[in-house]
């Protein structure tokens, strides 16, 4: 697969890889998929999760195949021309049974449509945006929660902040840009767990980028945000992009910046050192999180 778009920095892009499962369509951001095979022999796990295949080896590395229809909810329609969609995020490789894949849109986070909080609140859905393409709505899945429902262990690691032990509570002023409602909560409550308790969340790179720029107008940034934190994938505005903005302006250029993703791959992590961010960590690393806060802080101090 050819993913020009890895190589470009903050154009506030992605490339969405469509597909389909019992004709309805749906979308994968190309920077999870590794390959896409033609569906292969797959062994079987005993006693695993129903939405669970079984597994394949290609060369020598082991993947997991769930099956998508299962997932969705659909009767299980699988036939032996489906396709595999071979993922990594969150350091897992995971290949996906889906019908047909259609092919690869370049589009703008603006074009995302963030669905509503019957499609995607905390606690439902499965959906992390929808776009309108050749009069199909191509809904983009929350793959991570996908994969972290049938595999609890997968997320976060909070079990982590426990092993931090007492910390004393922290007032520096740190600014988050995450979309997902439940990893929000996660973050929240993990971060102040360790102590950190002054935390603005905001939902995508556009509301966090909005917070910076009031502070700005007002001449309080310094005040403001001591420390920012960003998901990459987001409606609206990206990760990266705002990872740009903050660097590009001369005022703004030395906020110590994080990225904490599912998507730390070779490619992506390259990427996120060009535009400047002062670290890179891969959820669910979240104890990881923690001590790299720290580290900042401490520097910046």
């Amino acid at each position: 697969m050819e993913n020009k778009i890895l190589l470009e920095s903050g154009t506030n892009e992605l490339e969405v890889l469509e597909f389909e499962v019992s004709g309805n369509h749906y979308g994968i951001n190309v920077a999870k998929v590794e390959e896409i095979l033609t569906m292969q022999k797959i062994t079987p796990v005993p006693n695993s999760h129903p939405s669970i295949e079984g597994m394949f080896m290609p060369r020598g590395k082991i993947i997991t195949v769930m099956n998508l229809y299962h997932i969705l909810g659909f009767d299980n329609e699988a036939s032996d021309h489906d396709m595999l969609i071979v993922t990594n995020f969150n350091n897992l490789n995971i290949g996906f049974r889906v019908h047909q894949v259609m092919g690869i849109h370049r589009v703008s986070w603006n074009d995302i449509i963030k669905p509503d909080a019957t499609i995607s609140g905390a606690g439902a859905g499965m959906s992390t945006g929808i776009i309108k393409y050749n009069d199909n709505l191509i809904m983009i899945l929350d793959f991570e929660r996908i994969v972290e429902e049938i595999c609890p262990e997968t997320s976060l690691k909070v079990s982590e902040i426990d092993r931090l032990g007492e910390r004393e509570r922290n007032e520096v002023p740190i600014l988050i840009a995450e979309d997902s409602p439940m990893l929000s909560k996660m973050i929240q409550d993990s971060l102040e767990r360790a102590g950190y308790t002054n935390l603005t969340i905001k939902a995508n790179g556009q509301e966090a980028w909005d917070v910076i720029t009031t502070l700005k107008k007002n001449n309080g940034v310094q005040y403001g945000v001591k420390l920012l934190i960003t998901d990459i994938e987001m409606p609206v505005m990206d990760g990266h992009r705002l990872v740009k903005l903050v660097r590009d302006d001369e005022e703004l250029k030395d906020i110590p910046i994080v990225i904490f993703s599912s998507l730390i791959n070779e490619d992506m992590k390259r990427k996120g050192d060009l535009l400047g961010a002062n670290a890179q960590v891969s959820k669910p690393e979240i104890g990881m999180l923690v001590h790299i806060i720290d580290d900042l802080l401490a520097k910046a101090e």
